[in-house]
């Protein structure tokens, strides 16, 4: 066996004494490692024993064999050693030092790579590189996602800006996905690239003799590739490698039956590969393994989606607070809240396949993050509000309505009051605004009250509104009324009938294009679907043995006025009960449907199925800071926030359908029909081949009560010009009304903060450099596939400006210092000027 000396584990200084693998064996990089699930079968706290005993037993073997090089990925556990074994930290950094242990991945965990959102990957590596260049000098150039269900296709510019030029990945398998190699140029929409690699057979290895691992290995690679690369070392649980797969790589070295077996590391091998000729190139997606994953635990998908909103949302306002308040940024808290719920977004907590009481302590650390959102940002509402000036208006109460977006928002608002004042509303000139009551959360009779009402709110500013007394003299709302009977609603926009005998949309007509978006016999809309599949979903492309559909048991009009109107349609399937109101307000482009259903089946899904009458459809899903156009041929696909089928409707015109949720990942496109799954029951953990036994007692996931919300927004033929990605921004950071009081203050009643522009560039951070140096680090990406040029106003910060170029489907970045006379610098990912 050979050994590496220090060069050779040095990825930029490949080893000048190699033999020239042309003229000798093949080389086998063997890159000893333990991939350690961390939460599975098992709750963290036996995962955090087994990170301890395994780091332990690399260290060990390192003092064993001279040439043994340990890899490790997942940044968060060497936090975990530091913090709860100090002496094996420091072994551990006496060896990074030395070059024996290699840091790959640079990520805080190996996340699910498709349901996260875009901003959550930034944070894998922001808080995981920085970690890495603070305790270790270096970060990883390497990224490492070994054991995730699938890769978005923005992830080679999200590694790429995060300092990480390769890639290592598993799934999808041969069988899954044919690939132009085993290793290639992975291309994202924006036209960054990572070299890749997909491993063969396994990442880990039995703790035995290595020779049939290796068979495996070298039986799925191309046999006249002078230099491939294997993983070895006892996983899932940990171990890592063992004394018996250190003397069987000897052994079987020596034999010399099998190419050169060398102990590498990644970026030893990927040094050999760049500057090669001829590497072949992937563009788009690495999908489909386990399509269970984007639908199984509704739960957990919909608190790591509330607190990255929540999370985002504070942060915006801390940075305005600390702006034009002078209140303290909360660092601190913020790394606090963000690091759980990267940690909670590791691939077999949030795709839903670990066992059901390791969910308990995913919604506690949820909950912990989400508490720590509420905190900050109502600290930095509270402070910001105080400073404004209100002055005294007898008899009313002062209402302040946040805006969490940076462009103007035009949205209704529910508020609960309590005191003497009635259903009236004006705004801060005194104008009156149409509101009409809404049902309250108390049911005590005269004790609290509810109201809504639109509001249009400066981009990331707020504006006061003003409660009145009486309630008598009704406001027209100036964008028209809506229009509403037993089974219809209509404004000036949209017109749509629900049909009591189906309990969904008969009708759906956009009143711009002048065109119905149905067909004339709509198919059924709730759907129940046969799902005998395990908790991933293995061996499934699509979700369509269909087992029967909700039916209708009342429509009914439950809330009319200037406001808006809203429509329920209840409905049932055997033990299940499904509720769905239907909202259209006055002026408003769109449905919104408020979804809640209670579940009681087993081994079924439940599908929500949004027919239209359009042919020759391109369907675009929303992606983790991008779009992907896919074929709508009913496969069962991971979404973000929005789904879009455009295409052509049987007069010939063009017209689409986008709709957005909060919360669900699952979506399928058949022809016109987008379907979103709404949930789904197998057991808890359950993986093929095991049988589920039809005497045991298993546990199912999805059982009971949920409610999420859903947007329907009928467009002309182009998704871009309904702009989905702002619409469910809003669906998913909704505006937030607090009631104030009267006082003087330096702020005016209506303010805005900072401005995106409202074009195809959509500002999503606004926060505080994580150096700490009171820089404000604004994020932006390009969201309809159009290079363009952006221009980013800050009142905030004395009306400073960023003008910049953006490619298609860009992502950047942008440091902005308080002094006036500081230059904005564009960054990389981890906010390091110089790097982009």
């Amino acid at each position: 066996m050979t050994s590496l000396d220090p060069a050779a584990l040095d990825p930029a200084t490949p080893d000048p004494a190699a033999p020239d693998p042309a003229a000798t064996r093949r080389t086998l990089h063997l890159v000893g490692n333990a991939h350690i699930d961390p939460v599975w079968l098992w709750r963290w706290p036996e995962g955090l024993q087994e990170i301890r005993a395994t780091f332990r037993s690399a260290i060990d073997r390192m003092d064993e064999y001279p040439d043994f090089v340990f890899t490790c990925d997942s940044v968060m556990y060497l936090e975990w050693i530091e913090r709860h074994d100090p002496e094996l930290f420091a072994a551990i950094r006496a060896r990074v030092a030395e070059g024996r242990w290699r840091m790959v991945g640079g990520w805080w965990v190996e996340p699910d790579c498709n349901v996260p959102s875009g901003e959550s990957f930034v944070r894998q590596a922001l808080y995981g590189q920085r970690y890495l260049l603070e305790k270790f000098g270096a970060i990883a150039t390497i990224g490492c996602n070994v054991d995730p269900f699938g890769h978005h296709a923005m992830l080679p510019q999200l590694l790429r800006k995060s300092g990480l030029e390769g890639y290592l990945f598993l799934r999808p398998g041969p069988h899954e996905m044919a690939l132009p190699g085993q290793f290639f140029h992975w291309e994202s929409p924006d036209g960054s690239r990572v070299l890749a690699y997909r491993l063969p057979n396994e990442y880990c290895a039995p703790g035995e003799d290595i020779g049939h691992h290796l068979d495996k290995a070298l039986a799925l690679m191309p046999s006249d590739e002078p230099e491939l690369m294997v993983f070895y070392g006892v996983g899932n649980h940990g171990g890592g490698p063992t004394r018996a797969n250190l003397d069987s790589i000897r052994r079987l070295d020596g034999l010399g039956g099998l190419p050169r077996l060398t102990l590498s590391h990644p970026e030893a091998y990927f040094a050999r590969l760049r500057g090669r000729d001829g590497i072949p190139v992937h563009a788009g997606e690495l999908q489909h393994h386990g399509p269970g994953c984007y639908s199984s635990h509704s739960g957990v998908k919909a608190w790591n989606r509330r607190a990255e909103n929540e999370l985002q949302r504070a942060e915006k306002w801390a940075a305005v607070a600390a702006a034009v308040a002078g209140e303290p940024y909360p660092h601190g808290q913020f790394a606090e809240a963000w690091k759980l719920v990267l940690f909670n977004q590791f691939h077999d907590i949030l795709a839903g396949t670990a066992i059901r009481s390791a969910y308990d302590d995913a919604r506690d650390d949820y909950g912990r993050a989400r508490s720590l959102a509420a905190e900050m940002f109502n600290r930095s509402a509270q402070a910001v509000a105080r400073r404004i000036d209100i002055p005294p208006r007898e008899a009313t109460e002062p209402l302040v309505v946040f805006n969490p977006h940076p462009w103007e928002l035009n949205a209704d608002v529910e508020v609960e009051y309590g005191r003497a004042v009635g259903a009236r509303l004006a705004d801060e000139a005194g104008a009156p605004v149409p509101v009409q009551l809404t049902r309250s959360e108390a049911t005590m009779a005269g004790a609290r009250g509810r109201v809504a009402f639109r509001a249009t709110v400066p981009p990331l500013g707020h504006r006061v509104y003003h409660l009145l007394p009486g309630g008598a003299d009704a406001v027209p709302e100036p964008r028209g009324p809506v229009s509403a009977t037993a089974t219809t609603l209509e404004n000036e926009h949209v017109r749509l009938e629900v049909d009591p005998a189906t309990g969904w949309l008969s009708s759906l007509y956009d009143k711009a294009s002048g065109t119905e978006l149905l067909p004339p016999r709509p198919g059924p809309h709730a759907v129940v679907i046969d799902d005998p599949s395990d908790t991933w979903g293995h061996r499934v492309r699509a979700y369509d043995r269909v087992a029967g559909s909700f039916r209708c048991t009342r429509v009914r009009l439950v809330e009319t006025g200037p406001v808006r109107a809203v429509l329920r349609v209840e409905s049932r399937f055997e033990r299940s009960t499904l509720a769905e109101e239907l909202v259209l307000s006055a002026g408003s482009r769109q449905v919104e449907v408020r979804v809640a259903v209670d579940w009681h089946e087993r081994l079924r899904m439940l599908k929500l199925r949004f027919p239209t009458a359009l042919a020759e459809v391109t369907a675009t899903h929303e992606i983790p800071y991008g779009h992907l156009e896919r074929v709508p041929d009913g496969t069962e696909e991971p979404t973000q926030a929005w789904v879009d089928v455009s295409g052509t409707l049987p007069s010939g015109g063009r017209a689409g359908l986008t709709v957005a949720n909060d919360g669900k990942h699952g979506h399928d496109v058949r022809g016109g029909e987008i379907g979103v799954t709404a949930l789904r029951s197998p057991a808890y953990a359950w993986h093929e081949p095991k049988e589920l036994d039809p005497d045991g007692v298993h546990e199912y996931l999805d059982q009971g009560r949920q409610e999420f919300r859903l947007l329907l927004i009928p467009h002309g033929g182009d998704w871009r010009a309904a702009d989905p990605v702002r619409r469910a921004a809003e669906l998913n950071q909704p505006a937030f009304a607090l009631l104030e009081s009267f006082h003087e203050g330096p702020l005016p009643q209506r303010a805005a903060h900072a401005d995106d522009g409202a074009g195809s560039v959509v500002v999503t951070v606004v926060k505080e450099d994580e150096d700490r140096a009171g820089d404000v680090v604004v994020r932006a990406h390009e969201s309809a596939g159009r290079a363009t040029t952006a221009r980013i106003a800050l009142p905030m910060l004395g009306g400073r400006v960023i003008e910049a170029a953006f490619g298609p489907c860009e992502i950047k970045t942008f440091r902005v210092p308080r002094d006036p006379q500081g230059a904005v610098v564009e960054t990389d990912l981890l906010e390091r000027p110089g790097q982009v």
